[in-house]
């Protein structure tokens, strides 16, 4: 019997049994919850989730960036629990772009109404991280030992590229 997928939200609960139901329409119990599960569908690719979980005010036309996600860990909470109408979560997350691997630092703003979470909008940061640094998946490796090592110097121009075709 196969095992499971797991959630990309970083909880280590199956799909099924953490994002997935509120990928399926379920409403988010917590700021944090949505947060995880809006992480869970880049990772997805799910941009219909992406829309409804979106304050109309703020929600962009389109919808782009990474494609290769590769961790997240939340950092603080403050608010958003049932009965507060409005939370922010401050998290971390890696990703891999352009050959690089870069850390986006959030405080996500969220807001209750009509009885689900929305996200507003944020204050973030982005950086790259460094080959010598902690790998930001969680595998306590250096990147270059980890998801760095799928990255190689093209000869020719000095540019990066995914040895992985990714």
């Amino acid at each position: 019997m196969a095992t499971e997928e797991r959630c990309p939200c970083g909880s280590g609960r199956a799909l099924s049994a953490c994002c997935g139901p509120l990928h399926a329409g379920k409403a988010a119990a917590t700021a944090e919850a949505l947060m995880r599960a809006r992480y869970a569908a880049y990772v997805l690719g799910d941009t219909a989730y992406l829309r409804a979980t979106w304050h109309p005010d703020t929600c962009p036309q389109e919808l782009g960036g990474p494609t290769r996600w590769l961790g997240l860990r939340v950092l603080h909470c403050d608010g958003g629990q049932a009965g507060d109408s409005e939370g922010t979560v401050e998290f971390v997350a890696a990703f891999r772009e352009a050959g690089r691997v870069r850390q986006l630092h959030e405080t996500s703003r969220f807001v209750h109404q009509g009885g689900r979470w929305l996200y507003v909008d944020g204050d973030l940061q982005l950086r790259d991280v460094g080959r010598n640094e902690p790998c930001p998946c969680g595998s306590g490796r250096k990147l270059k030992h980890c998801c760095g090592k799928r990255v190689t110097a093209s000869p020719s121009s000095g540019s990066t590229t995914p040895a992985s075709g990714r």
